[in-house]
């Protein structure tokens, strides 16, 4: 015992410890929101014990990925990318099974459910990460083979698990990432203006023969009132969301006591897509702006990490999880808010998800690592 508390106290000071009091901050807020939003659904004290186990698991990977040099992992990229691509496999085995909507994006393990986009965002990043790194300094980034390299490497991902599981708003989170990262990483803006012009050329093949007719109603619904005029089809998820949110005003109304957040039925998915609707319905503005706060903060933090950071490769991965965060965040408010598409994004820390939560905290020790390791001279250009 004696030998081991000189180990945690050396822990304690060189870890991330500002990162982890936020995301285990957001992360009990988050798990105290989810109690109220299930105490009327059947089989509510599973969603807590879910989302607990998934913090515990989150925490004993944030002290691992904390300890492991992300160089040394990052130097396994063939073993990770083959992770990726097992992981994504399997959901067209008997372990895969669709949700509510459709998509084929879940893995059971017995009690437990695995959502292999969730895991592959963190494993994505620290590779990804490792390929711009080694373009830039051993080869030309900005070259023409580079970035059709990127591309390539961005698109198997993508497009195995669009594939597969037809997860679009997971698709548009790792995109996000991805264009984040090369900025980061130095791509010329060109590079950025070939590629926008590129999407839009093959866009309308996308929109007409890739997306179904549903789908595409679901993506105009929030700026074409004439899609579901009645509001009770493809709008009305978006429509109880914002009458949960104006219900609350100002202070909300009291933890437990929303109208819609206490429904069994008035607010599907409520625990996952729309908890920012619980939460502004039940704490009103104010709880709404300490959860912004909480994000906007870990998302700095993050930041702050990789603008500080030793070399390259740990700035893109820093950076990449800060990408990861502000897509999800932006998304899922503007959706609960009704100025975007409901496309199953989830808010960071606070929606119900054992994957989730504990890919969370992984991918917060990744960042939690950089700053665990001292920065070799020739990087320190921070005091």
């Amino acid at each position: 015992m004696k030998k081991a508390l000189p180990t945690i106290k050396n822990f304690c000071k060189r870890a991330d410890m500002v990162l982890l009091s936020l995301c285990l901050t957001a992360s009990i807020f988050g798990i105290t929101m989810i109690a109220s939003a299930t105490s009327s659904l059947l089989n509510a004290p599973r969603y807590l014990f879910v989302q607990i186990i998934g913090l515990l698991i989150g925490l004993v990977l944030f002290v691992l990925f904390t300890v492991i040099d992300i160089d040394i992992l990052a130097e396994r990229w063939g073993a990770i990318i083959v992770f990726e691509v097992i992981l994504a496999l399997l959901l067209l085995t008997p372990l895969g099974y669709a949700d509510n909507t459709g998509n084929r994006a879940w893995l059971r393990f017995g009690l437990f459910g695995i959502q292999p986009s969730e895991v592959i965002k963190a494993a994505f990043i620290v590779v990804m990460a490792k390929h711009i790194t080694y373009l830039k300094e051993f080869k030309s980034l900005n070259s023409v083979m580079s970035v059709a390299q990127l591309v390539l490497h961005c698109m198997f991902i993508v497009g195995l698990l669009v594939i597969i599981s037809k997860d679009m708003g997971s698709a548009l989170v790792f995109l996000f990432i991805f264009f984040v990262m090369l900025f980061v990483g130095g791509l010329r803006i060109y590079w950025f203006l070939i590629g926008i012009t590129g999407i839009a050329a093959v866009f309308p093949l996308f929109w007409t023969h890739v997306l179904t007719e549903r789908y595409r109603q679901r993506i105009l619904s929030p700026y074409d009132s004439s899609i579901d005029p009645s509001g009770f089809d493809i709008r009305w998820q978006a429509n109880q969301s914002k009458i949960a949110l104006a219900s609350g005003q100002l202070k909300g109304m009291g933890y437990g006591n929303g109208n819609i957040s206490q429904s069994v039925d008035a607010l599907p998915a409520k625990q996952t897509d729309f908890i920012f609707s619980v939460i502004g319905e039940e704490l009103g503005m104010i709880g709404c702006s300490i959860v912004i706060l909480l994000l906007l903060a870990i998302i700095i933090r993050c930041i702050y990490v990789g603008a500080k950071s030793r070399n390259t490769m740990s700035m893109l991965v820093c950076f990449g999880v800060a990408a990861w965060l502000i897509f999800q965040t932006i998304e899922n408010i503007c959706m609960c808010i009704g100025i975007a598409p409901v496309i199953g994004i989830t808010l960071p820390f606070f929606s119900y998800g054992g994957s989730s939560i504990f890919s969370l905290f992984a991918a917060m020790g990744l960042v939690s690592g950089v700053k665990y390791r001292p920065k070799p001279e020739r990087f320190r250009v921070f005091r």
